[in-house]
C-alpha cells in the first residue's frame, strides 16, 4: 500500500509510516538503490528486513529524496544530503518493526523509535527504567508505557549514539501518563546532562516515540 500516515510533531519535523502490504519483488521495483545499498540489502538474511529497508527508500522517494541521498556519518547515523541552495544537512532518523517502516525528518536532531507491543518487553523492564513507574497500571497498560520508556531510551541513543551509553544507568525519563503523549528526559553521561523533549503515540499496535534536544 502507499504511505499510510504522515504525522506533524513540529514545524520542522514530520513522521512518515509505510505499511508493509507488497511483496520484496514489487518494492524492489519501486526503488533505485546505489551499490553499497545493494550490497546491504543482499547480505540481510530475514525478507522482513529487506522489505523495511526497501520501505524506507520508498518514504524517501516520497519526500523527493532517494538512496543516492541517504549516507551515514563515521557513527553509522544516518543523514540526507541537502537539496537545492541549502547547504545544511537534513536531519533522519530511521526505524523499522515488523510491517512498518517509519522516518521523521527534521531541520532539528531528531531521534525515532517504533515498536510493537509485546508481553517481553515489560517483562525486561527492570533492565532498561525505573519500574516504580508502573505502579497501579493494569498489564496492558504496563505494556505500552514500557513501550514507550524503551523508546525514550532508543530514541535518545540514537541522537547521541555514544559508546558506553547505559539505558539504565544514564537515560532517565520523568514519570508521565499515556495520555500525555509526552515526555521530557535526560542524559547523565561523561559528567554532562543534557536534557530531551519527547513525543509519542500508538498506531494499530505499535507504538512510535520521537526524541529531541531541548535546546531551552
Amino acid at each position: 500500500m502507499p504511505l499510510l500516515k504522515v504525522v506533524y510533531l513540529s514545524n520542522n519535523t514530520k513522521l512518515y509510516l509505510w505499511k508493509i502490504t507488497e511483496d520484496f519483488d514489487m518494492l524492489f521495483s519501486q526503488v533505485k538503490l546505489k551499490d553499497s545499498s545493494l550490497a546491504r540489502l543482499e547480505s540481510m538474511k530475514s525478507e522482513s528486513h529487506q522489505k523495511g529497508f526497501l520501505a524506507v527508500r520508498m518514504l524517501l522517494q516520497h519526500n523527493d529524496y532517494s538512496d543516492f541521498d541517504l549516507f551515514y556519518d563515521e557513527f553509522g547515523k544516518p543523514h540526507l544530503k541537502p537539496q537545492g541552495c541549502s547547504i545544511k544537512d537534513v536531519e533522519i532518523s530511521i526505524s523499522h518493526s515488523n510491517d512498518f517502516s517509519a522516518i521523521a525528518i527534521s531541520d532539528s536532531k531528531v531521534g525515532l523509535d517504533f515498536e510493537r507491543l509485546k508481553e517481553k518487553t515489560l517483562r525486561i523492564a527492570p533492565r532498561y527504567m525505573d519500574v516504580s513507574h508502573l505502579k497501579n497500571l493494569s498489564e496492558q497498560e504496563k505494556i505500552k508505557k514500557a513501550t514507550v520508556v524503551w523508546g525514550i531510551k532508543e530514541s535518545i541513543f540514537k541522537i547521541k549514539n555514544e559508546e558506553g551509553i547505559s539505558f539504565l544507568n544514564h537515560i532517565f525519563e520523568e514519570d508521565f501518563s499515556f495520555e500525555d503523549k509526552k515526555a521530557t528526559a535526560k542524559l547523565i553521561f561523561n559528567n554532562k546532562e543534557e536534557k530531551f523533549q519527547i513525543q509519542f503515540d500508538s498506531v494499530e499496535d505499535y507504538i512510535f516515540v520521537c526524541a529531541f534536544e531541548d535546546v531551552k
